[in-house]
This record gives structure tokens, sequence and C-alpha cells, in this order.
């Protein structure tokens, strides 16, 4: 893997990230063009090292508004960790379900089998990206159809400040859901995260800007530990084929080019939330669930291609 491969696609995770397009998907589908396998132990630990790059760009671009939003007070603050909590809680159960289906019911009989080695695959990333494009399509429909009232607290329909009432932006039922749905994102590459989480939130009548933040808020939660997961099956593969010193060697060698990706792709994912928050506030949420469409059959094309 040269610096240069390192660097595009750093720049590919970075600006398509943060946007509802599915990530992993156009990083796949860029490391096919360029030869490399994308369910490599390096590749998928690549992968999560440039989440991380992503991952701190938007600690960086939320901090403000999580300060004045999350953590205004203890209540507050409080509130926001029990949500955040039971929506990781439902983000578990759903997603580490469905890759121990996957890797113990549909892999049965692979040999050392694992959730990643589907990653790689077009004929999977191609129908995952289109079930994104609907979600998201129908969620911006409803939010343009709707446009002005989603965030109206239930609690209170008549307080004149709705945040004052309910500071975090959603109750139990909103943040289990978005968590739920992340769930499912897990396992499968093009099923956008945030595309998924936020049309949720929208779709459930959460204010468009407190279903991006908590949306993102979520992706820090679950970034450590998909890091620690390809760290280890990195060293698990190794010591498959050699020893504890050389499991090491690979881990040290491939946290070189992982660590320069994150670094691109924190700077990438800096522009790239820019231009989501002015979508988002723009009304043209529909949008990307279009051009998921669009990528959904340039992809099929190319696995119909041969990559």
């Amino acid at each position: 893997m040269s610096i240069f491969q390192v660097i595009l696609l750093s720049i590919v995770q970075g600006l398509a990230e943060l946007l509802p397009v599915s990530s992993s998907a156009h990083v796949v589908v860029a490391e096919k063009l360029l030869g490399m396998d994308p369910s490599a132990p390096a590749m998928t630990l690549l992968l999560v090292m440039l989440h991380t790059g992503t991952m701190f760009a938007v600690i960086v671009y939320f901090w403000k508004q999580w300060r004045a939003t999350y953590f205004q007070s203890v209540a507050t603050f409080q509130r926001f960790a029990w949500l955040t909590t039971l929506a990781t809680f439902w983000t578990g159960l759903i997603g580490g379900g469905l890759i121990e289906f996957i890797e113990h019911i549909l892999l049965r009989g692979t040999p050392h089998a694992e959730v990643e080695q589907l990653f790689g695959r077009l004929d999977l990333i191609a129908p995952a990206l289109a079930a994104a494009g609907i979600l998201i399509l129908i969620a911006g429909l409803y939010e343009k159809k709707h446009e002005g009232t989603l965030g109206a607290n239930e609690t209170n329909p008549g307080a004149t400040n709705p945040d004052a009432a309910n500071p975090v932006g959603l109750n139990m039922q909103q943040a289990g859901w978005m968590g739920a749905v992340q769930g499912l994102c897990l396992p499968f590459r093009g099923f956008s995260r945030s595309g998924a989480t936020i049309s949720v939130g929208l779709w459930m009548n959460v204010a468009k800007a407190r279903a991006e933040e908590f949306s993102f808020a979520l992706a820090v939660v679950l970034t450590p530990p998909a890091i620690a997961r390809e760290a280890l099956r990195l060293v698990k593969a190794e010591h498959l084929h050699g020893s504890a010193a050389l499991a090491s060697a690979s881990l040290a060698s491939a946290m070189m080019p992982s660590l320069l990706g994150a670094v691109c792709s924190f700077l990438a994912g800096l522009v790239a939330l820019k231009w989501l928050s002015r979508w988002l506030e723009s009304g043209r949420w529909y949008w990307f669930g279009i051009y998921c469409l669009v990528a959904s059959v340039t992809v099929a094309a190319l696995h119909h291609a041969g990559f």
C-alpha cells in the first residue's frame, strides 16, 4: 500500500463519511479499482482508522453545539448520557446479533468466518446503497412536507421554546430507534450510518439540527470499539500464519499508513461536515437519497464488469 493510495482513500473516506452516502461503499469501490482487497485485515484496519480521523473532525466541528446543548446543565448531560447509552445498547444488540448470525449461520462452514469477508462484495453493497437511498429519499420528502413542524415538543406541544423543555431534543423512543437502525448498518457496507440515523430521526419528528448532532455523537461512541475489533482481527490473522512477534510487527506496520490516513480524513471530514450542515438546513436532504440510488446502479454495473 503506497502513500498515494492511502491519501487517496483518506480523501474519499473523509469527504464521504460525514455525508449520508456510505463512505465505506465509496472506499471499497476505490480499493477495488486500485486492485486492493477490501476484506484484508490491514485494509479493514485502515478503514476504521480513517473513521477515527473523521470522528475527531466530528468532535471539533460539533463541540460548540454539543457544549451548548448537552453540557448546559448536569440534568441535561445526564439525559444525553442516558439517551446515548440507550441508543448504543440497541446498536450493540441488533448489530452484534446480525454479525453473530452472519458469521455462525450464513457463513457456517467457512474457515475463520468473519463478517468482514463480505465487505468487498459489490453485489451486496449495491442493494445496501439502494436501501439507504430509499430511506433517505422518504425521510427527505417527509421533512420537506412537514417543514417547520419537525422537532415539536411532544410532552408540551404549546411551549413557545421547545428546547427549554427538552434541551437534548429527543425522547427515549426516538433515541432507541436511531440506535436500532445504526445497528443495522454495522454488518452492511453501503447502508449509510449517518444517512439512516438522521433519516429515522427526521421521520420521527426530531428537529434537523438535533438529529444531526445526536447521530454524530453516536458515531463518536461507536468508533473506539470498532478500532479495537479490527486491530484484534489483524493480530489474530497474523497469529494464524506466524508468531506473536510477527503479529505485533504486522500491526505496527499497518498502523503507520493508517495514522497518516486518519490525519487526511480528519481534514477532509471538516469540509464534508460544513457541506452536510448546509444541505440539511436548506431542505435538500432527499438529494442524498437520489445520489445513493444512482451510486447503487453504478456499483452494480462495476460488479457486472468483474470488479
